[in-house]
């Protein structure tokens, strides 16, 4: 029999101490730093607090229970404040060597002090673990002067880096993280510290600080936060050994599995692909969020726009199930939910309307759709109800006017009305398909009917039958009601070949934000202009994806203009629908709403002239789907392998045909070749 040993390391709150020579030192739990959201005065936010009931049971049977209570003692030790905005102040001169072993004598340790629960419901979190999945090193150090050094690790990332240096006794070490530097070299945090309003200069934005032991190397990493970074900046007082090796950058994010891989023949959509990974990796702490350094929010638009890149290339179900649980906490009983989850009190104002929160809708449909799970719907049905009926109340019209718009536009701006109901319209149609699987007969029914008004009523308004556009006609304005069927059937090909002519005009690029940046693609694609698609997601001219991708940028951004100066994270995913397109666009991916989870797979692969070859993997709840095919001139053969127990129809693209003539073909499981020609 052998018995398990569990340490913990505690800090309870402000410890009075001091150094032998004097020095007074404390920790810090007020935040200095005052976020976006009023999180500083969130209602669940306290010192930390612990409780532990480990249960251990023994190979002869018998058990052990190891609690928390007044038999606990706790200690101050290095770690002198955290914040998650700003970074950790650390003081190696304070660190309790051998703390966590049996013979440490902690005899000067201090009694536990009880709290009340946080809580009256206490549960078991169900979260992914967020862990340091990568160690990188930096591929390029510049020393700046006798005490300054600047690393780049080449990547945009969310996480911490550890140093590794010796030094004077008391010397004081800085490392600055950011994603830019300035023209001197130094990094730059104008683009991420808009939101920093410091108390005073004792806690500076994402700059972890760290005293010296005057030992031998001390050692540091952050445990209690994370910083959004390309660059560290590593400032001492006095001169310490720095080279190449000491510092490293660590990965972090929820550790989600990769399920799906693409590969082309052009590198531009490898690097693409790698971006918009990155940048949602980047925003995974938990749950989603909008960036990694500035805001670190749940933006629930954030969330949605990026669903389907999520649940393409990873097993994720677990974060939004968790999310969703965050959803149902913070609605109103009025229905309204927040365009902040989890949120300190911020975002039930004016502009957290459908097109945001419309979250609650779709991404348990969404997990549905993938997974083939009710679940989801099934635990957020009362709540999208309660929002629908809302909405229903306040707009009995069919139109409403809330929300935020088609965030961040390249130039015209679209009416948010329009908008606005478009999202209205697709929370009561999912509502309505959530009612008849769970079997709500009625409300199916009631919500049905509801969406048919919401729809009758945008075509009423802003449908010029003539033209063949809605509202003035923006990329936006006409993609969204293409995108989520808002479109009479017998206007479809009219709209759709507006659309087609504004982005031709455009010399194939995006003249929108991230409501038609979603919509854009889809729209295209699913409406017979998947090469104009593929011009769009290959342009590498602004304002594009590729854009980004040829200037440097490893992750997506938050504006299509690398100059402005406003809404200038470098690391965002609200743009991230690039990520799925590519799974549909390329490879033709779907899932089918009959017989969800990939039991049966919708194939509408598109074979763009200019791309030679394309890969995709995704493994499905049933199993491995691969679509990969080669362009010889104007033949195509498409190999495409369904997992056991799954099936397939295939839809033979416009401006193709099998040299069986067939346009639609049922496969079964197994692997199929199938020859193509224009």
């Amino acid at each position: 029999m052998k018995k398990i040993l569990f340490s913990f390391y505690l800090v309870w709150g402000a410890v009075a101490a001091s150094l032998a020579d004097g020095t007074p030192v404390g920790l810090r739990c007020d935040h200095l730093y005052q976020p976006l959201g009023n999180f500083h005065r969130a209602p669940w936010r306290a010192r930390p607090a612990f409780c532990l009931d480990l249960r251990i049971a023994y190979t002869d049977g018998t058990t052990e229970v190891i609690a928390s209570g007044r038999d606990w003692k706790s200690s101050s030790g290095a770690l002198l404040s955290n914040s998650i905005y700003t970074a950790e102040q650390y003081d190696c001169r304070l660190d309790r060597a051998g703390w966590a072993t049996v013979g440490f004598d902690d005899d000067a340790w201090q009694g536990v002090v009880y709290r009340s629960a946080p809580s009256e419901r206490i549960s078991a979190q169900q979260a992914v673990p967020i862990r340091a999945v990568e160690t990188l090193r930096a591929q390029r150090m510049t020393q700046l002067d006798d005490t300054t050094w600047v690393f780049d690790f080449d990547r945009n990332m969310a996480g911490v880096t550890h140093i590794r240096t010796s030094g004077p006794r008391g010397t004081r070490v800085s490392i600055k993280h950011g994603e830019r530097l300035t023209a001197e070299g130094r990094v730059d945090l104008s683009n991420i510290d808009v939101y920093h309003r410091p108390v005073d200069e004792s806690d500076p934005f994402q700059t972890d600080r760290v005293i010296l032991s005057g030992n031998d190397d001390d050692e540091f990493e952050a445990r209690f936060n994370y910083k959004g970074f390309r660059y560290a900046e590593v400032t001492a007082s006095h001169p310490i050994r720095i080279d190449e090796e000491s510092l490293t950058a660590r990965f972090v994010h929820s550790d989600v599995q990769p399920i799906g891989h693409i590969e082309a023949s052009s590198p531009l959509v490898g690097r693409l692909w790698q971006a918009a990974n990155q940048s949602y990796l980047s925003n995974l702490m938990g749950y989603p969020t909008d960036c990694p350094q500035r805001e670190k929010n749940g933006w629930t638009g954030d969330g949605h726009f990026a669903i389907e890149a999520a649940l393409y290339n990873f097993d994720a179900i677990t974060v939004y199930e968790k999310w969703m649980a965050d959803h149902r906490d913070e609605q109103q009983p009025n229905g309204v939910l927040p365009d902040i989850i989890p949120t300190g009190g911020w975002g039930y104002g004016t502009d957290n309307g459908t097109d945001w929160t419309s979250t609650i809708a779709i991404i348990p449909w969404n997990l549905y759709l993938f997974y083939g799970d009710i679940k989801p719907l099934a635990d957020c049905y009362d709540n999208i109800r309660r929002y629908v009926d809302y909405i229903d109340r306040n707009y009995p019209s069919g139109l409403t006017t809330f929300g935020r718009g088609d965030w961040v536009p390249v130039s015209r701006p679209s009416d948010k009305e329009l908008t606005s109901s478009v999202y209205y319209y697709v929370d009561a149609r999912i509502l309505a398909r959530a009612a008849r699987l769970l079997g709500h007969e009625a409300d199916s029914r009631h919500y049905g009917a509801l969406a048919d008004k919401i729809r009758n009523a945008i075509n009423g308004k802003f449908l010029d039958r003539e033209r063949g556009i809605y509202a003035s006609g923006t990329q936006t304005e006409l993609a969204v009601p293409l995108k989520w069927g808002i479109v009479p059937e017998e206007l479809r090909p009219q709209v759709a070949a507006g659309l087609n002519r504004l982005v031709e005009e455009a010399d194939y690029h995006i003249d929108c934000g991230v409501l038609g940046a979603k919509a854009l693609l889809d729209a295209l694609t699913l409406n017979g202009y998947a090469y104009t698609a593929w011009r769009v997601a290959s342009q590498t001219t602004y304002p594009s994806w590729g854009h980004w991708i040829v200037n440097g940028a490893t992750t997506l951004h938050e504006n299509w203009d690398m100059q402005a100066t406003r809404d200038i994270s470098d690391n965002h995913m609200m743009f991230g629908e690039i990520g799925a397109w590519f799974y549909k666009g390329l490879a033709g991916i779907y899932p089918d709403e009959d017989r969800p989870g990939f039991e049966h797979v919708l194939l509408r692969p598109n074979f763009p002239s200019g791309l030679n070859r394309f890969n995709a993997d995704f493994r499905s709840p049933y199993g491995l789907i691969q679509v990969g095919w080669q362009r010889k001139g104007n033949k195509v053969e498409c190999r495409i392998t369904l997992p056991a127990n799954s099936s397939a129809t295939f839809t033979v693209p416009a401006g193709m045909r099998l040299r069986s003539g067939d346009s639609v073909l049922h496969l079964t499981s197994g692997t199929h070749v199938l020859r193509l020609v224009e």
